[in-house]
């Protein structure tokens, strides 16, 4: 018996590409400052199993040391028509001064994110952090642990963490909760904001929009051990 399925044609990669996001949903990560102000954060190194999420972060990020010292967090997920908004935020950072990797990415310091983003914040009903108004899922988290990433080498040892949380309590939009089951997501009418390759993607088979992320050349992610490769 003969398939359809098209043989593959195979390429092993050594060098590139120099990041592998292969496509994750966007998540504006809502933490609270040391003197009380709001910090939204967009990422896409996320993913849930049941109601606990791994996180990956910058060890040095505004929203890693603020998520460590108050232990929670909100979990903000746009949707694919919150584009623009969400890319407003894509080079800006709570941290001040800047950290210098990510200046030489064209980044820079932003103390009110909501206000950059054009979006409103409101207090969590539970967790010590703020919720984004606009995002149709809004997941209030507590952090349960913390993990180091790539330990065994020597460039990248401390630079990333993988927080886990557990879902404190969930808010959805009614206009993506399932009919005639008020508990459920009916995936029908979520529309979550992916990012493939610093790119922006819906679920359709085109981009969305131009990315400010994907300005930054790839390059410049490119660990030190692959670049001897290239």
């Amino acid at each position: 018996m003969h398939s359809n399925v098209a043989t593959p044609d195979f390429r092993t990669i050594e060098a590139e590409p120099s990041i592998l996001y292969f496509g994750t949903p966007v998540v504006l990560i809502g933490s609270t400052n040391e003197d009380g102000t709001y910090n939204l954060a967009p990422m896409s190194s996320a993913w849930w199993l049941g109601w606990r999420c791994m996180l990956g972060l910058a060890s040095g990020s505004k929203t890693t040391e603020n998520m460590l010292r108050t232990r929670a967090c909100v979990l903000n997920l746009p949707s694919a028509g919150m584009v623009a908004a969400v890319d407003k935020l894509a080079r800006t950072t709570g941290s001040n001064p800047v950290p210098k990797s990510k200046l030489m990415r064209g980044y820079r310091h932003e103390k009110n994110k909501f206000e950059t983003a054009g979006l409103t914040s409101m207090q969590a009903d539970i967790v010590d952090a703020p919720r984004a108004l606009e995002c149709p899922v809004q997941l209030e988290a507590r952090v349960e642990a913390v993990h180091g990433i790539a330990e065994g080498d020597a460039f990248m040892r401390g630079r990333s963490l993988a927080i886990e949380v557990s879902i404190a309590r969930v808010h959805l939009d009614r206009s993506i909760i399932m009919n005639g089951d008020p508990n459920r997501i009916d995936p029908d009418k979520w529309r979550p904001l992916i990012m493939s390759f610093q790119q922006f993607y819906g679920l359709a088979p085109e981009k969305l929009q131009r990315s400010e992320l994907a300005e930054i050349p790839e390059a410049m992610y490119r660990p030190p051990h692959l670049k001897a490769l290239a």
